[in-house]
């Protein structure tokens, strides 16, 4: 799954990157520390004027169907993308992507869970989708969530899923969603190459959602993880977590 997650580039750097009008005031600073709820950079494409634009959305795609806007998916399963009531439509015509220095994921040890941090070579994007919600009274919200698939070998000993990733080569198709149909991206959900993350333990800091700095990125010091291990275990939760949470 990807429950938290990094963007240290620049509005104006991907701005650049993606050929998008460099805003005249950045809107959204970099964090280290992205969390469901909060606000995030997503690239998206309007086939009117045929340009793609940086936005800023919420995190956790809230359903059009939803009658208070109190359900919001911060993940969306690859395998059933296409089927799944809440991603289908916006799978169809709601494509984005997500820009990511990498991620955070929590490896179970007994009662434990360490976090880890893979990090990427570089800059890369996450396949989201986008969904527009407007409440009863008129609000209007645009939320997004982050496609998921099965973890490649380097991660896959932390957890099962990771975060899909689309390769520069293909941002325009995945993006088109006027002009490339669902069935065509979808073939892009796979495994990020091998090679494409380093992984490694670090400190129970990123835990908390306010520490929100580069420290969070360093290694698991010598000696840290004996101390957190003479603590007393918390009691394992009984409910599963089957990695593509709802927000609420």
């Amino acid at each position: 799954m990807c429950g938290r997650y990094r963007r240290t580039t620049r509005e104006e750097e991907l701005a650049r990157i993606h050929h998008i009008p460099i805003p005249a005031q950045p809107d959204l600073p970099i964090s280290y520390n992205i969390a469901p709820s909060q606000p995030v950079l997503a690239i998206r494409f309007n086939p009117e004027t045929k340009q793609r634009s940086l936005d800023t959305l919420i995190w956790g795609l809230v359903p059009y169907w939803s009658k208070d806007g109190n359900t919001g998916f911060i993940n969306a399963r690859a395998e059933r993308i296409d089927v799944a009531p809440a991603f289908r439509r916006p799978f169809q015509k709601r494509r984005c992507l997500i820009p990511a220095d990498g991620f955070y994921e929590w490896k179970r040890d007994g009662d434990r869970k360490r976090p880890h941090v893979a990090r990427p070579q570089g800059l890369v994007a996450f396949a989201g989708l986008w969904e527009p919600w407007m409440g009863p009274n008129g609000e209007e919200l645009d939320t997004a969530c982050i496609v998921t698939t099965a973890a490649n070998r380097t991660l896959g000993s932390l957890h099962d899923r990771m975060p899909a990733v689309i390769p520069p080569e293909a941002f325009d198709l995945w993006l088109d969603c006027a002009n490339v149909d669902a069935e065509t991206v979808a073939a892009l959900l796979v495994p990020a190459p091998d090679d494409l993350f380093e992984a490694y333990e670090i400190s129970t800091a990123v835990n908390r959602t306010a520490n929100d700095s580069a420290d969070l990125m360093e290694p698991l010091a010598p000696g840290a993880r004996e101390a957190v291990d003479a603590r007393p275990a918390a009691k394992a939760k009984s409910k599963k977590d089957d990695g593509q949470a709802s927000l609420f």
